[in-house]
């Protein structure tokens, strides 16, 4: 599982709004998807990490499922 609390505390540590996403190309469903969890593409990956200036290792951390 793909967890992208460690994006949220970037953008707070480094006081980027939502909004500046948006305004730099990150759109409002895309947003929508990853606050709820949802998967995105590669390419979305790649958008966030060219507008944050970062690596997706600062942005998503990998969470292996738990087997039963």
């Amino acid at each position: 599982m793909i967890d992208y609390g460690k994006l949220w505390q970037y953008m707070k540590d480094n006081s980027i709004s939502q909004y500046y996403l948006i305004q730099h190309g990150i759109g409002n469903k895309t947003l929508y998807n990853i606050r709820k969890g949802c998967h995105i593409s590669t390419a979305t990956l790649e958008k966030l990490c060219r507008v944050l200036n970062c690596t997706p290792n600062d942005i998503i951390a990998f969470l292996p499922d738990k087997q039963d």
